[in-house]
């Protein structure tokens, strides 16, 4: 038994979605996820909002961004080796765990706990 290269696996379409018609790979896949969490973020920081009844951005905004940012570069990088999405979701890796970092050191680790 031979088994195919890395990358040809993950650009191969994924066996179980072959009854739905749908072609997707496993970097596409990590492509549409990190995706959805990347733009998810905003839905959290409306919900958040609207129940302080002020804008509220929560420590879990910055983890989506950062780990929908990652999703989506590694996406780029590896998947479709696209110059203009690596540099599209480049920065926001970097300006997310910054934020993520100053909101730990200003408010500690504990912020989003009930009581803090």
């Amino acid at each position: 038994m031979i088994l195919a290269p890395a990358t040809d696996v993950m650009n191969s379409p994924i066996a179980w979605l072959a009854w739905t018609g749908i072609y997707m790979s496993p970097w596409k896949l990590i492509g549409l996820v990190g995706a959805l969490m990347f733009g998810g973020r905003w839905l959290l920081q409306f919900i958040a909002s609207k129940r302080h009844g002020k804008p509220v951005i929560p420590r879990a905004f910055w983890y989506m961004s950062i780990v929908g940012s990652l999703m989506t570069l590694s996406y780029f990088v590896f998947g479709k080796n696209d110059s203009v999405g690596i540099l599209q979701n480049l920065f926001p890796s970097f300006t997310a765990c910054y934020s993520l970092y100053l909101d730990i050191k200003h408010r500690g680790w504990h912020r989003d706990r009930a009581g803090h």
